[in-house]
């Protein structure tokens, strides 16, 4: 399930950030990258402990837990702290997928990459290039959104990034470790939620209506209970 969230920032969020990131020090992204990623992997890259990358890495998470769109389809338990890289000069990321287990910077904890996210800071008319290209059962997908927006994606998936060949793509990239191990249940789930709300919205006051809400709130959570892993 390939998920697009709109203004997780907001413009003057987005702006700030994008402002505090652009003048951080910044590395070649090979220094985090594996044996295999660092043949595929062309970009900068902000150090995890830098405190610009905490100072905004605070923020996006924030905005995250009170978006209901991310809450539904990721369906968190633990998160990756958010990491920041930049792609101009036909810089690029090759096919690849993503770690399985990742360590949480400073920390002896680990946690499973169920989840790959990426927000997007610069707007996409300023950049030429900088797609993110996922493979999915259907095919590939490309994604290039707007500023303050975010796809999130299955980490199991191919994905890759096309060279930036004018401007620079400055973005936040991170991971989840979900509740819900598989993403054919988190969609499951994520369907019913979607159309929980739907039903409520638009009848709020047929007696009918609403008890299906509650009788569809019932099985979610009764799946929840059956698949989430604590």
């Amino acid at each position: 399930m390939i998920v697009c969230i709109p203004d997780v920032l907001t413009p003057e969020q987005t702006r700030q950030f994008r402002n505090m990131l652009e003048d951080a020090d910044w590395e070649d992204g090979k220094a985090t990258a594996g044996h295999l990623a660092s043949k595929a992997k062309d970009n900068m890259q902000i150090p995890a402990t830098h405190p610009v990358a905490r100072q905004v890495g605070e923020g996006i998470m924030r905005a995250l837990t009170v978006n209901p769109t991310f809450m539904s389809a990721a369906v968190p338990l633990h998160f990756l702290p958010p990491m920041f890289n930049r792609y101009s000069g036909g810089q690029t990321y090759g096919q690849h997928i993503d770690a399985a287990i990742r360590q949480i910077p400073g920390t002896g904890h680990r946690l499973r990459t169920d989840l790959s996210c990426t927000l997007f800071f610069t707007p996409p008319e300023d950049y030429d290039g900088g797609e993110l290209i996922i493979e999915d059962t259907y095919g590939s997908k490309s994604v290039k959104l707007p500023a303050g927006h975010m796809v999130l994606y299955p980490a199991t998936s191919l994905h890759r990034v096309t060279p930036v060949t004018r401007g620079s793509r400055l973005s936040s990239f991170f991971w989840v470790q979900s509740m819900i191990r598989s993403d054919e249940q988190r969609s499951i789930l994520y369907d019913l939620d979607l159309a929980i709300q739907r039903i409520s919205g638009a009848l709020p006051e047929h007696p009918a209506a609403n008890q299906s809400a509650i009788q569809l709130t019932g099985v979610y959570h009764n799946l929840l209970r059956q698949w989430a892993e604590m």
